[in-house]
C-alpha cells in the first residue's frame, strides 16, 4: 500500500529545495506537477450476523420464573440488563411486563413499557391501552403508554385517545392530541375537533396540526400562537361546518411521502 505520509512529506522537501535552489541561482526553477498513482482502500469485508435472534417458543415453566423474577430489576442499576433480558425471551415474555404494568414502582411500569416497544410486543397493546385510560396512573406514564400502543398498533388506539382528549391535565390532552396524527382512522377527526377550542393554547395547537396532517383541510389564515379560547372556539366552529359536510364521504389521505424516499 502507498505510504501516503512518506509522499506527502517527499513532495513538501522538494517543494522547498527548489525554493532554495530559486533563491540562490539567477535562473528560475520550475517544478512540475506529477500524478500519484491512486490505490483504493480495501473493501469491507462482509461481517456475519452473530446476534441472537429472540425467542419465539412458549417459555417453560423455568422461563416463566426468571422472567417474574426479572421484574423487580427493572429498576434500579441493572435495569438496562433486565430489559434486554426480556427482549431475548422475545414475545411469550409480555404477560410479565403486562403484570409489571401493576406494580407500584413508577419506573418499572414505565420501563415495562419501553420493553414491549423494544420487543415489539404486540399482543401486550391491549394492556397498554387500559394503562393508557386510567385516570389513576401518572401522566408521564399514561402518555409513554399511549405512544408506544400507537407505535405498536395504531388500529386499536383511537380507544385511549378518545378518553385522554377529555382528561383534566392538559399534558394528556396534549398526548392525545399529539399521537392522533399517527392513527388514520376517521374517528380520531371527530375528537380532535373539540380540542382545536382547548382551554390550553399548546394543547389547541397540537390538535390543530393533526387534523392538518390527517386531514389536509386549509382554513381561513388565523392567528393561532397568540389566540385566545375565545378566538379558538370562534375559529373551530368551521372545522365543525367542515366536518359537518364532508364525514360521509370523507377518506383520510394517504400519507405524503417524505423527499429523501423519493
Amino acid at each position: 500500500m502507498v505510504n501516503y505520509v512518506c509522499i506527502a512529506a517527499g513532495i513538501l522537501a522538494g517543494f522547498v529545495q527548489a525554493q532554495t535552489l530559486y533563491a540562490v541561482s539567477d535562473q528560475p526553477v520550475r517544478i512540475w506537477p506529477i500524478q500519484i498513482p491512486y490505490e483504493a482502500p480495501p473493501k469491507n469485508q462482509d461481517v456475519p450476523d452473530v446476534s441472537i435472534p429472540p425467542n419465539k417458543d412458549p417459555l417453560s415453566a423455568e422461563e416463566i420464573k426468571r422472567a417474574e423474577a426479572l421484574l423487580p430489576l427493572l429498576e434500579g442499576k441493572q435495569e438496562f440488563w433486565a430489559m434486554g433480558e426480556f427482549v431475548h425471551l422475545g414475545e411469550p415474555a409480555v404477560p410479565a411486563l403486562v403484570q409489571a404494568l401493576t406494580m407500584p414502582s413508577p419506573r418499572i411500569r414505565y420501563n415495562a413499557i419501553e420493553t414491549l416497544l423494544m420487543m415489539k410486543g404486540v399482543t401486550g397493546v391491549p394492556a397498554l391501552i387500559s394503562t393508557a385510560k386510567e385516570s389513576g396512573e401518572i401522566p408521564r406514564v399514561r402518555e409513554h403508554a399511549l405512544r408506544v400502543a400507537v407505535r405498536l398498533d395504531p388500529t386499536n388506539a383511537s380507544e385511549a385517545i378518545d378518553v385522554m382528549a377529555k382528561d383534566s391535565n392538559p399534558s394528556v390532552r396534549k398526548a392525545a392530541a399529539f399521537e392522533a396524527r399517527y392513527v388514520r382512522q376517521k374517528a380520531v377527526i371527530s375528537i380532535l375537533i373539540p380540542m382545536v377550542s382547548d382551554d390550553e393554547r399548546f394543547v389547541a395547537l397540537s390538535a390543530l396540526q393533526s387534523l392538518w396532517i390527517l386531514t389536509r383541510h386549509e382554513t381561513e389564515f388565523h392567528d393561532w400562537d397568540t389566540s385566545t379560547k375565545l378566538d379558538r372556539a370562534v375559529w373551530s366552529s368551521e372545522w365543525i361546518e367542515w366536518w359537518d359536510t364532508n364525514k360521509d364521504v370523507f377518506e383520510i389521505p394517504e400519507p405524503r411521502r417524505s423527499k429523501r424516499s423519493s
